[in-house]
């Protein structure tokens, strides 16, 4: 990570610990963020889908970014600032901006299937606010597709700086690099690091982290640095947890491997649910597979 391209490394977005009433509790938020740069991460990104932005109300959200900053720096910081308008999000920019933030991360419209005009406007809008842009494509949940030519517009337009590629199809990797060398590609989907890694990616918005940071580190900078007889093993260990952050329960998924492991995941809010018994037994059971081998 450096100054310049602050969404560069493992970035965590980071899960939001929720007391027995549902309420945020930020002292353990503040604390979670400073244990994950203590333990190898680059930075966090808060209110993303992990830290359950859509069901905190706007003070929450506020707040959830100003206390990561006050704990470990703004330039570490790189929220996301989803909204349904346009305007709104550019506000969210805005915010994040006023707390001391280089940048921020944006999906696309997600209240409808936005068409390319739409998609262009919307980041265009936002990109005003003066932050850098990191473009976050998860067209499984948004049903847009910022597919690699429409990233390389979204780029040579200024709007955006770099892709979280979650669409799972590593093969966007090289098209990307072909159509917009300079755009940074960012690992979206913990269970095609190593794919992306190896294919030139430049950081990686990471979810497993916040149950066992120091073990992804060290997945992250082997496999980006080349070292596959370091990282497929550490790879193969940890994918059967990885592959959770694909699933639809994986906010459920993740903190329940951070209370085995040993923080506090805790509950979600509604209208997520519990995970199904079988659910939590394969959670449970490659979380402790992979305490009991050392992984931390």
């Amino acid at each position: 990570m450096t100054d310049h391209h602050p969404w560069r490394g493992v970035l965590v977005a980071t899960a939001l610990p929720l007391n027995d009433d549902l309420s945020v509790d930020f002292d353990r938020y503040a604390e979670h963020c400073a244990w994950l740069v203590g333990n190898g991460c680059d930075g966090v990104v808060p209110n993303g889908s992990l830290g359950e932005y859509q069901v905190l109300t706007p003070e929450e959200r506020a707040r959830v970014v100003e206390t990561a900053v006050a704990a470990i720096g703004g330039e570490r910081v790189m929220p996301g600032v989803a909204a349904y308008g346009s305007a709104e999000a550019r506000r969210w920019a805005e915010q994040a901006g006023e707390a001391g933030c280089r940048a921020v991360m944006l999906l696309p419209p997600n209240a409808y299937r936005a068409d390319e005009r739409s998609v262009l406007a919307h980041y265009a809008e936002v990109a005003r606010s003066g932050l850098p842009v990191v473009a976050y494509n998860n067209p499984i949940d948004t049903k847009v597709d910022l597919v690699p030519e429409l990233l390389a517009r979204l780029h040579g337009e200024g709007y955006i700086r770099g892709v979280k590629e979650f669409s799972g199809d590593v093969r966007r990797a090289y098209r990307i690099a072909e159509l917009a060398p300079e755009l940074d590609l960012l690992i979206g989907a913990d269970d095609v690091l190593l794919e992306l890694a190896v294919a030139g990616a430049k950081g990686w918005v990471a979810g497993y982290p916040n149950a066992l940071p120091r073990s992804c580190a060290e997945l992250y900078r082997a496999a980006v640095g080349g070292d596959l007889g370091a990282a497929l093993p550490l790879y193969r260990q940890l994918h059967p947890l990885l592959r959770w952050d694909s699933q639809v329960e994986f906010v459920q998924a993740i903190k329940l491997s951070m209370d085995i492991a040993g923080r506090h995941g805790g509950p979600c809010r509604p209208p997520r649910a519990a995970l199904l018994p079988g659910q939590e037994a394969a959670v449970r059971a490659a979380t402790e597979k992979a305490v009991a081998a050392g992984l931390s």
